[in-house]
């Protein structure tokens, strides 16, 4: 009798870890905060349509950060050129933050965005032909915006506003645009997106006859494959943007520009139709 007993407590006493062992173990709690980074390269950098990096290809990347209650933080970043008017600059800084938040199919986004070119310069320029990048706040070219957008299943609407000169160009505070886009899922790894976009700088002047303001619109339409967390995208980006070097428009840019205002010996109208290669994993 006491050997069963003791059999019993034996059994007993090595049995009960082994059940605890096989218990499930408590899920981890999801934390709030989330990283991400990414990482691009294109054969072409348009901003708002306009050619950033003079034809040339770009690298660009950059970090966000997010909370579960909305608020996120991020910074990108790619290679420009100098004769997009930021004078002997060759790099785009932006950092931005706000809120996001869903409710449904319907989204809701708020922010600040600051766009920072380190090494740039912008003091007036003297050469006849680009006076239109002229600058009157001297220092490091840059431009802060605040943005207001709103999203339902796979179409987006977003307004920014330019809450200084834009981009330091002289009486253009309060320069606006407005940005209309779609980014609708095939499956299987294929997408197809579109955008149209507005431009319009308020009461900047930028010629001797004193033409106010410049307006244009841009446009895009594009396919992209994600192949194992890589995505290629093929896009057609366009303007209406007055780009003519032969007519001395706004949006001829030189392939250089220094802070003494001298130009590259090179030009090209930066809001001619092109097709943009690109490649991008998210991390």
């Amino acid at each position: 009798m006491k050997k069963s007993l003791l059999a019993v407590a034996l059994t007993t006493a090595f049995a009960l870890p082994a059940l605890a062992a096989d218990a499930p173990a408590a899920p981890e709690a999801k934390s709030p905060h989330t990283i991400t980074g990414n990482l691009t390269l294109a054969s072409s950098y348009r901003f708002r349509g306009i050619d950033q990096t003079f034809g040339k290809p770009a690298i660009q990347g950059g970090v966000d950060y997010s909370h579960e209650s909305g608020i996120y933080l991020g910074n990108w970043n790619s290679n420009v050129n100098s004769g997009a008017g930021y004078a002997e600059g060759n790099l785009e800084m932006d950092f931005y933050g706000g809120w996001k938040g869903a409710f449904g199919d319907f989204g809701v986004d708020v922010g600040v965005l600051y766009y920072y070119y380190p090494g740039s310069s912008a003091r007036p320029l003297s050469n006849t032909n680009f006076k239109h990048l002229t600058a009157r706040s001297g220092g490091t070219v840059s431009n802060t915006e605040v943005y207001v957008g709103a999203s339902w299943k796979f179409l987006s609407l977003k307004y920014s506003y330019a809450v200084g000169d834009y981009f330091d160009l002289p009486d253009s505070e309060g320069s606006s645009y407005l940005d209309l886009s779609a980014n609708y899922d095939l499956g299987d790894g294929w997408g197809v997106n579109g955008h149209l976009g507005h431009f319009f700088a308020n009461d900047y002047s930028y010629n001797t006859a004193g033409s106010r303001g410049i307006s244009y619109t841009d446009w895009k339409i594009g396919v992209t494959k994600d192949i194992s967390g890589w995505v290629f995208g093929l896009a057609y980006i366009g303007t209406n943007a007055n780009g003519s070097c032969s007519k001395g428009e706004f949006y001829c840019f030189a392939n250089s520009l220094n802070k003494s205002g001298n130009i590259g010996s090179d030009t090209k109208d930066a809001g001619r139709g092109i097709a943009v290669l690109s490649v991008t994993k998210n991390f």
